[in-house]
C-alpha cells in the first residue's frame, strides 16, 4: 500500500539496522513515548534487529492505559444511571476499574455505545433529548481536539443533556516525571509523531536543555522507528542532546494552531493522576471555567474516592520503563486479555497486550 509498504521495506529496515550496529560504541537505553511505537516495535521485532548495546524500554504512551482507576470507576457509576446514554472508545470498555468494567455494565442493560469520534456523540445527545449523553473524554493531545470540539459544538447547539468525562494527559510532564525520577535509566527518547502533529516540537526542548537528553519525532512504521533510533543513538554518541524531528511527512515545529487555540479555550492545564504512576503536575487537561457547565463530574455530583491498585499487577512499572511485561509474574497466567489485571493487558496500544499477541510463546 502506498505510503505504508515504502516505511516497511526489508531492505531499507536492514541497512539502518547496520546502521545503527556501526554506530554504537556503549549501552544505551531508549524509550518510545507511544503505544502504536510500542506495537510497531514488538510486532516487527525491531528489537530484535538491533545491536545488544541498544535496550528500548517502553514509557507512559498509552492513554487508555494510564487512565486512573477511580476515574474507570466514575465513568462506571455514570454508565450505570438508567436516564444515562455512556458513550465512549471501544478499547475503553474492557478496561477494569477496582470491581468492574463498562462492558459489564452494559451487560447489565446500561445504554453503552461505542463512538468513533466524540462528535457522533454529540449527535446521539440532540436525537434524545430525554437522556443525559457522555462521552469520556480520554487519551494524550492527539485526542484532545476532537473532544474540544465537540464540547464546543454542544454549547454551540444549546445542549443541556450533553457532558464529558474528561480523563485528558499530556506527554511532556510524563516524560519529566521519568527524567526526574532516581530510579530513571532512560537516556533518550523517541517522542510520539501524532501528538507532534498537533502540539508542535517546542515543548520539547526544554526537557532536552535541561536533562541533556536527546528526544526524535518518530513516526510509526518500522523505517520511521529505526531511522528515529539511528538519529537519537547519533546525538547519544556525540555527546548532544537536542529535538529533531524523524516524522517531517507530518509533524511542523508548530503543530497545528487552530487546534490549539481551540483546546486552550475549551481546557486548562491541571494536575493530573496517572494509572500506576501516580499524580503528576501539570500533566493533564480539565474543562475550562466556560465550558465547566459541561463537566460530567459535576453534573452528577461524582464523589472522590480513593482506590487501590491490584497488587499483582506490574503495568505501573512497565509503563515507566522499569519492567518489560514479561517481568511480572502474572503475565500470560493470571493475567490476559480474556482476565486482565492492569490496562496494559486491555488496550490496543498497551505493551502487555502486545507482549502477548506477539511475543507470548518466547517469553512466558
Amino acid at each position: 500500500m502506498k505510503y505504508i509498504d515504502e516505511y516497511r521495506d526489508p531492505q531499507s529496515t536492514r541497512k539502518y539496522a547496520e546502521a545503527i550496529a556501526q554506530l554504537v560504541t556503549r549501552p544505551w537505553t531508549i524509550m518510545e513515548v507511544c503505544g502504536g511505537q510500542t506495537h510497531s516495535i514488538v510486532r516487527f521485532g525491531i528489537q530484535d534487529l538491533l545491536p545488544d548495546e541498544i535496550e528500548l524500554v517502553h514509557g507512559p504512551g498509552c492513554p487508555v492505559c494510564v487512565t486512573p482507576v477511580d476515574m474507570v470507576d466514575k465513568a462506571i457509576e455514570i454508565a450505570s444511571y438508567s436516564d444515562v446514554i455512556f458513550c465512549s472508545f471501544g478499547d475503553m470498555m474492557r478496561v477494569p476499574g477496582s470491581k468492574s468494567d463498562l462492558t459489564r455494565v452494559r451487560a447489565r442493560g446500561g445504554d453503552l455505545r461505542a463512538v468513533y469520534t466524540p462528535l457522533d456523540a454529540v449527535k446521539i445527545a440532540a436525537a434524545n433529548p430525554q437522556k443525559q449523553v457522555v462521552f469520556f473524554a480520554v487519551g494524550f493531545e492527539t485526542t484532545a481536539p476532537a473532544n474540544a470540539m465537540a464540547v464546543y459544538l454542544a454549547k454551540k447547539q444549546g445542549l443541556k443533556n450533553f457532558s464529558v468525562l474528561v480523563s485528558h494527559v499530556l506527554v511532556p510532564p510524563a516524560m519529566k516525571a521519568i527524567l526526574s525520577s532516581p530510579d530513571n535509566t532512560v537516556q533518550g527518547f523517541l517522542a510520539a509523531g501524532h501528538v507532534c502533529t498537533v502540539m508542535g516540537t517546542h515543548a520539547y526542548t526544554s526537557l532536552a536543555d535541561t536533562y541533556h537528553v536527546p528526544i526524535v519525532v518518530t513516526g510509526f512504521e518500522p523505517l520511521d522507528i529505526l531511522q528515529g533510533i539511528y538519529m537519537c543513538v547519533r546525538q547519544l554518541e556525540d555527546g548532544s542532546a537536542t529535538v529533531e524531528n524523524q516524522y517531517e511527512r507530518a509533524v511542523q515545529d508548530d503543530g497545528n494552531t487552530q487546534a490549539q487555540d481551540l483546546i486552550e479555550k475549551v481546557f486548562r492545564v491541571i494536575p493530573r493522576k496517572w494509572r500506576g504512576i501516580g499524580t503528576i503536575p501539570e500533566s493533564g487537561w480539565a474543562l475550562s471555567d466556560e465550558y465547566s457547565s459541561f463537566d460530567a463530574q459535576q453534573r452528577f455530583k461524582l464523589a472522590e474516592a480513593a482506590t487501590e491498585e491490584h497488587t499483582e499487577c506490574l503495568s505501573g512499572k512497565v509503563l515507566q520503563g522499569l519492567k518489560k511485561p514479561a517481568d511480572c509474574p502474572a503475565f500470560g497466567v493470571t493475567c490476559t486479555p480474556e482476565n486482565p489485571l492492569g490496562a496494559t493487558m486491555v488496550s490496543g496500544e498497551g505493551a502487555c497486550a502486545a507482549y502477548y499477541r506477539y511475543r507470548k510463546e518466547r517469553v512466558v
